[in-house]
């Protein structure tokens, strides 16, 4: 799947929508991103897919967290798959009960950039984050959710330069 930035500005339309949705799952998240091409490098295309995603309106915030399963649990995608490895057994239920009351709390998914964190450091931050309020909370899974955006455009554009 992975893409150069040349190939990435040369895209139709709707093709470069559809490699940004799977970095994002916001249909505004997507236009505005592939609007903004040519992008010079990668560090201006970064910079506006995290401007992007900041930028979001909360019901599409919303929309990009549907794309997201659980933590702990096993997510249907690659990129969800091999982002969660630290999750270990002994920490799932823990998490789906933390989750559950995440849910409870928030009405939506917890959402961590879980690359490179154990299952036990993301139920902890888990278990911090159930303390925030809600404007507090949103500010946090928008800064989780522009990095797991980064990360995810990397992967994306991971072809020859």
């Amino acid at each position: 799947m992975p893409i150069t930035l040349t190939g990435f500005n040369e895209r139709e339309p709707a093709a470069a929508e559809a490699d940004l949705l799977a970095c994002c799952a916001s249909k505004t998240f997507a236009a505005r991103v592939a609007a903004g091409r040519p992008y010079r490098d990668q560090e201006q295309l970064q910079d506006a897919a995290d401007a992007a995603v900041r930028a979001l309106d909360w019901p599409d915030v919303l929309e990009a967290l549907s794309a997201h399963p659980r933590i702990g649990e096993r997510g249907k995608d690659a990129w969800s798959r091999q982002e969660q490895a630290g999750v270990e057994d002994d920490t799932r239920a823990a998490l789906a009960e933390g989750n559950r009351a995440y849910e409870e709390r928030f009405g939506h998914v917890y959402l961590i950039c879980a690359t490179g964190l154990t299952g036990t450091r993301m139920l902890a931050r888990l278990r911090e984050r159930l303390r925030h309020d809600e404007d507090a909370e949103r500010v946090t899974v928008r800064d989780e959710l522009a990095k797991i955006t980064r990360l995810r455009l990397a992967k994306l554009l991971e072809g020859p330069r």
